[in-house]
């Protein structure tokens, strides 16, 4: 019984990993902000079937949301690999080139530096990981937006985590009912801290309800185990100015212990305000939209989020599943078209435009040293 004890144990610990890798960047918008040209998106696809060909992954899939080239891949080379990382840089380097060549309006903009260096944190582009032992069904949903900040991502995380007037199984699933860990990061002095829910659901709502100042990074189950993982640089606070907005990615895993796919689809029934929009210099509401729908138009925008769900299985992707093709969003976008028109009746006057601290990025200090002179 002993020697079996130890097989089995040994055989837990070499449970083969997958990892989820979702890396996004703006190559070049056509026209202007408001889409993805197909060559991008067929040169991304070539490169990518040829990583796979040559074992550097798994399993991959390419899409856009808005101006956003969205690469969605699985490897087992774990989070932060220099390979994963150093292709999607190769990916966006090449389509940044075709940008160029086709003139598409802010070709590379999220490419912040010359040369990789490693992995792509810090350099512009935006990543998701998660490295997971795949269970008996393995669920997960990409969300991807467009014309928002990585803040976006916050009330819809707590709905789902941490909301049971969303999510029922945190009160009738007796393996959700202890809650989850939440890893919260303070993007202006870049720290980050762990706040466990429900016992500490009050002081995550202090934090979180600033969404400019404090993102949710992940969330894992109170045993350690993850279930969520989004992105969260912005792009002012590495390049030091303003340079166009985060368009956020959010990995979750759903079922079995985690929210179930409704649970995880519906706190984007309320279409929330988020930053973004024009110049991402606006609050909008987050409308969401499928795949085909997301190329925002007025103003820029509304702020746009889609949602891809597939089913991991032995490190390959079965799907994707446009998850917000879906007549029952009907409403959302209905709404989310009405606040649209209410915001945008303030013109350039806050609470349309943003406060001034999140505009010191913008044309601001320029206007504020014309007119220091003329200052009494």
């Amino acid at each position: 019984m002993k020697e079996m004890s130890k097989k089995n144990s040994g055989s837990e610990k070499s449970a083969p990993k997958v990892t989820i890798s979702v890396i996004k960047a703006d190559v070049g918008g056509y026209v202007g902000h408001s889409s993805s040209h197909p060559d991008i998106l067929k040169k991304a696809e070539t490169m990518l079937a040829k990583a796979k060909q040559n074992k550097i992954l798994n399993d991959f899939c390419v899409t856009s949301c808005g101006d956003d080239l969205e690469l969605i891949m699985t490897h087992k080379k774990g989070c932060d690999s220099r390979d994963i990382h150093g292709l999607a840089w190769k990916v966006f380097e090449e389509g940044t080139a075709l940008a160029k060549k086709m003139k598409l309006y802010g070709a590379g903009q999220d490419m912040l530096a010359d040369a990789f260096s490693g992995n792509v944190k810090g350099m512009g582009p935006g990543v998701a990981e998660m490295e997971i032992v795949e269970r008996k069904s393995e669920p997960i949903i990409v969300f991807m937006g467009d014309k928002c900040a990585p803040g976006a991502w916050n009330f819809p995380l707590f709905k789902m985590f941490a909301d049971p007037f969303n999510t029922i199984g945190l009160i009738i699933d007796p393996s959700m009912h202890d809650g989850f860990k939440f890893e919260i990061h303070d993007i202006k002095k870049d720290k980050n801290f762990m706040l466990s829910t429900p016992e500490e659901m009050y002081d995550l709502l202090v934090l979180i309800g600033s969404a400019e100042n404090y993102i949710i990074k992940a969330i894992y189950t109170k045993k350690g185990e993850i279930a969520a993982s989004s992105s969260t640089q912005k792009l002012y606070l590495i390049a030091g100015r303003y340079v166009g907005k985060d368009d956020p990615v959010l990995i979750v895993r759903g079922q079995s212990g985690l929210p179930a796919m409704g649970e995880i689809l519906e706190p984007f029934s309320f279409p929330h305000l988020v930053t973004g929009w024009m110049r991402g210099s606006h609050y909008g509401p987050l409308m969401p939209t499928s795949q085909k729908e997301a190329n925002p138009t007025r103003f820029d925008g509304p702020p746009r989020v889609i949602a891809f769900g597939f089913q991991v299985s032995n490190g390959m992707l079965v799907g994707p599943r446009d998850m917000f093709d879906d007549p029952s969003y009907d409403y959302a976008r209905k709404q989310a078209n009405k606040i649209a028109n209410f915001m945008r009746a303030h013109g350039p006057f806050e609470p349309h435009r943003l406060p001034l601290t999140e505009m010191e990025y913008t044309t601001l200090p320029e206007v504020l040293k014309k007119l220091q002179l003329r200052m009494k």
